[in-house]
């Protein structure tokens, strides 16, 4: 990201996640995550790209373990099971919040980090596949720890390598 303010966010941006309209808004979508009050159907990939987005400003470094914690606890709360082949995925939750960490950068303001990634990445629930094959993704090892990428690039170019959201 660049040293000067983010963009206000698009409108398609509220239309598609009113949650995201202001900074009352969000605050209050992320209190409901955090109290495992958000409906399950609103966890959505742009869900968890803009929870990733706020603790890296809330949190800075500690932004993975908290948003782990969370996710762990969100699941709970709505009866995912967090089991080998279902909930919580260290793999991709290690490689988004390295991804959102790098497009948010710079950025001190929670809901317009939210803004800045969902916008674009919100949309993208795939790029990981660029650096994963699906078999690994699939695996326990990589839902139960960290795997690295087998596709040659590293995790921290997927930020400057993806293009903007479709």
């Amino acid at each position: 990201m660049s040293e000067t303010a983010p963009p206000l966010p698009s409108p398609r941006l509220h239309r598609d996640h009113p949650w995201l309209a202001s900074a009352a808004t969000f605050a209050a979508f992320i209190d409901a995550w955090e109290l495992g009050t958000l409906p399950k159907t609103a966890w959505t990939h742009a869900a968890h790209v803009a929870v990733a987005a706020c603790y890296r400003v809330r949190h800075g470094a500690a932004a993975l373990a908290r948003t782990r914690e969370g996710i762990v606890r969100y699941n709970t709360a709505v009866g995912t099971a967090n089991t080998d082949s279902s909930g919580y995925h260290e793999t991709l939750t290690r490689f988004w919040s390295g991804v959102i960490a790098t497009e948010v950068e710079g950025i001190d303001d929670e809901w317009r980090a939210a803004c800045v990634a969902v916008e674009r990445f919100g949309d993208d629930s795939h790029l990981h596949m660029q650096y994963y094959a699906a078999d690994i993704v699939r695996s326990v090892e990589a839902r139960r720890g960290w795997v690295p990428p087998d596709r040659g690039r590293a995790w921290r170019d997927a930020a400057t390598q993806a293009g903007p959201a479709q």
